[in-house]
């Protein structure tokens, strides 16, 4: 991987930083949640509960689908698990799906956790840039396939 010069780096924050201000200038929307769609519901509220302590802030059933919205005390970003009653066929995640990310304060022990409760958690990576750490995580999957990455709290991830 090629490395940017500092120089090249620090215009290319800038950058971001400007754009940031110009979206800041015209438009505050806040987002709130990211919907995927299960197959079995219960399990999946299990899994989100017991790998990352999302518990269900509303829940509404109607006949032919079913919405869970999930959230922990961390934050008000929802995660909406959405079930089409009915559906026995797994759904497939395209060529345009790429991961949900989490952080947590100790990646050490929470991937402990994970293998302790049985949870196909892939092995700790770390990114860096030259010497500098950038970020450590690990990836794994929910029931339904979806890919998570779980990222130690530090710099830009906190």
């Amino acid at each position: 991987m090629t490395v940017p010069d500092r120089d090249t780096k620090l215009h290319d924050e800038l950058r971001g930083y400007a754009a940031f201000a110009r979206v800041r200038e015209t438009a505050l929307a806040k987002m709130i949640h990211a919907m995927i769609r299960v197959l079995d519901l219960d399990r999946s509220l299990n899994f989100y509960r017991d790998a990352f302590g999302l518990d269900i802030f509303q829940k509404l059933d109607f006949p032919d689908f079913a919405l869970a919205y999930l959230r922990n005390p961390e934050n008000d970003f929802e995660l909406e698990l959405t079930l089409n009653k009915g559906r026995a066929e797994a759904y497939t995640h395209g060529t345009g799906y790429g991961h949900v990310a989490v952080c947590v304060d100790d990646l050490d022990a929470e991937h402990a956790r994970m293998k302790a409760l049985g949870l196909a958690a892939n092995d700790i990576k770390e990114f860096k840039d030259g010497d500098r750490l950038i970020a450590r995580f690990f990836f794994m999957q929910d029931p339904d396939g979806y890919k998570i990455e779980v990222l130690q709290r530090h710099g830009h991830y906190t």
